[in-house]
């Protein structure tokens, strides 16, 4: 989720609207390797960071991994888990 290019404000506009469509019609998921706490500098501008992350978390449900990525295999540690932490706005 970077929208720093010269391209970016379209993507950023598109994605508002995206969302701004969604709110409070249905359930919307996000997926994102990109911490919640840096939104903001990635989408760049932030009067639509506001309202982009005002609309998103907004009595969200958020779920963060913690652990070892699953994708990097070690069979020596097989009981190794990934644990999720689930907040409420």
């Amino acid at each position: 989720m970077i929208f720093c290019s010269p391209a970016g404000r379209l993507e950023r506009r598109d994605l508002l609207e995206i969302i701004e469509d969604r709110y409070q019609t249905g359930a919307t998921i996000i997926a994102s390797q990109c911490p919640i706490k840096e939104w903001h500098p990635n989408i760049g501008d932030p009067t639509l960071a506001d309202a982009i992350c005002d609309r998103l978390l907004h009595n969200a449900y958020k779920v963060e991994m913690r652990g070892d990525s699953m994708r990097v295999r070690n069979p020596g540690r097989k009981n190794d888990k990934k644990e999720a932490i689930v907040t409420e706005s």
